[in-house]
C-alpha cells in the first residue's frame, strides 16, 4: 500500500500558503514592503497609525481617514474595569507574555461585536485590540510592581501613549518617535510564525481574539520571540565596551550563538536593523551616554568579520538594535517581546481580516514515516 504524499521542506521554508497584499519580503536583497511601500519610507516618513491603515486597507489614509482611525483608536484605549481587576489577580511572578496571552483572551468577554463576523464588526474589533494590547502591556507591568494603571491620554499619538501609561509621565517628542519608528518596523514581516498561527486559527471561523490568543502563544517561544530579550541580557552580562572583544572570543572558542545576529529570512542585512542602528545611537547621544550601543556595535563587527571570512552573510537583525534603544527609553528587559506584540497586532489583525475575506481552512497534509500494514495483535499476546 502506497504511503506517499506530498512533501515539503522543514518547518515549510519556502512553500507559499497562500497570495497576501499585506507585505513582501526579499530575503536576498534585504527588501521588506507593506503593501506596496519600502520600510524605508515609511520609517522615514510614515506614522504607526498610517501604517495600520495600510495594513488593513491596502493604502495609505487621506487626512480624515486618519482622522478617523485616531479617533477611533482614542475612543477603544480604556479597558473595561473588570479586566484590570482580572490583570490584578495574576501571580507577581507571572510572565508578561504569559500574563498578555491570558488578559487578550478576557476581552473577548467585553466584546460589543462578539458573535458578529460581519465585515464591519472585524473591523471595530481589530480596532479595540490594536487600541488595546498597547493599555494591557503597560497596566501588567505597572501592576506586576504594585503601581496602579495610568489611564490613556487622548491628546497622545499610540507611541506616545503606551511610553506614558508604561511610565506615567508624557515621553518627549524625540522618545515618542523614536517608538513610533520602532512600531512601523515590527508591525508586520509576512507568514512569520505567529502570524501563521493566526491565519490558522481565524480560517476555522473562531473569533480574532482567539487567532491573536494563538499568536501571542506563538510569539512566547524562544524561537520566535524574545530574541531582544536575550541580546540585552548579553549586554548587561558583559557590563562595558572594555569587555566586548573578550567576551565575543569566548563565545568564538566555544561555539557558541550570538543572539540578534543572523536571519532566517534575510541573507543580507535586515532592512529594520538600518533604522533601529541609528535609533540606538541616536538615543545614546541625546543622553549623553552612547554605552549600550557602543558595545553594540563592536559585537556586530566583531561577528560580522568572523563570519564574512567563514563566507557567510550574517549581519544584524530586527531585535539586535531594539534590544538597546528599548533599554535607554526605560522598558523592562522582559517587556521586550510582549512590545512586539503591541505593534504586530496590526499585522495579525490584518492577516485575519485578509484570511476571513477570503476565507478557506488551512489543513495541510503530512508526510507520514510510520509503519503499514500493521497485523492488530490482542493484548493477551503481545
Amino acid at each position: 500500500m502506497s504511503k506517499a504524499a506530498p512533501t515539503a521542506g522543514a518547518g515549510l521554508r519556502d512553500v507559499v500558503a497562500a497570495p497576501s497584499r499585506i507585505c513582501f519580503i526579499d530575503g536576498e536583497k534585504g527588501i521588506l514592503i507593506y503593501g506596496g511601500y519600502d520600510i524605508h519610507q515609511l520609517a522615514e516618513n510614515s506614522s504607526f497609525e498610517e501604517v495600520v491603515f495600510l495594513l488593513w486597507n491596502g493604502r495609505l489614509p487621506n487626512k480624515p481617514e486618519l482622522d478617523e482611525l485616531n479617533k477611533q483608536l482614542t475612543a477603544n484605549r480604556a479597558l473595561p474595569k473588570e479586566i484590570i481587576s482580572f490583570i490584578k489577580s495574576f501571580p507577581k511572578t507571572a510572565v508578561p507574555m504569559d500574563a498578555l496571552r491570558t488578559a487578550v483572551s478576557a476581552l473577548a468577554f467585553f466584546d460589543p461585536d462578539k458573535g458578529d463576523n460581519s465585515p464591519e464588526a472585524r473591523q471595530r474589533q481589530a480596532i479595540r485590540l490594536t487600541a488595546q494590547v498597547a493599555t494591557v502591556v503597560a497596566a501588567i507591568d505597572r501592576i506586576r510592581n504594585g503601581k496602579e494603571p495610568v489611564d490613556p491620554n487622548p491628546a497622545l499619538s499610540h507611541a506616545g501613549n503606551f511610553l506614558y501609561m508604561l511610565n506615567g509621565k508624557e515621553p518627549s517628542d524625540v522618545e515618542t518617535q523614536a517608538f513610533d519608528i520602532a512600531l512601523i518596523l515590527h508591525a508586520d514581516h509576512e507568514f512569520n510564525a505567529s502570524t501563521f498561527a493566526a491565519r490558522v486559527t481565524a480560517g476555522t471561523l473562531a473569533d480574532i481574539y482567539a487567532a491573536t490568543t494563538a499568536a501571542i502563544g506563538a510569539l512566547s517561544g524562544p524561537l520566535h520571540g524574545g530574541a531582544n530579550e536575550q541580546v540585552m541580557k548579553m549586554l548587561l552580562e558583559i557590563g562595558s565596551p572594555e569587555k566586548v572583544d573578550e567576551y565575543v572570543a569566548a563565545k568564538f572558542a566555544k561555539g557558541d550563538k550570538i543572539m540578534g545576529i543572523g536571519h532566517a529570512v534575510y541573507q543580507t542585512e535586515d532592512p529594520r536593523a538600518t533604522h533601529l542602528r541609528r535609533m540606538s545611537e541616536a538615543t545614546g547621544k541625546r543622553q549623553g551616554d552612547t554605552k549600550w550601543f557602543d558595545m553594540s556595535k563592536r559585537i556586530e563587527d566583531l561577528v560580522v568579520a568572523e563570519m564574512d571570512k567563514k563566507g557567510k552573510k550574517i549581519r544584524a537583525n530586527v531585535d539586535f538594535y531594539s534590544a538597546s534603544t528599548y533599554y535607554m527609553l526605560g522598558i523592562p528587559v522582559d517587556l521586550y517581546t510582549p512590545i512586539f506584540a503591541v505593534s504586530r497586532i496590526s499585522g495579525w489583525s490584518a492577516h485575519v481580516l485578509e484570511q476571513l475575506g477570503n476565507n478557506k481552512l488551512i489543513r495541510p497534509r503530512s508526510e507520514y514515516l510510520g509503519e503499514m500494514d500493521l497485523k492488530y495483535v490482542p493484548i493477551e499476546q503481545r
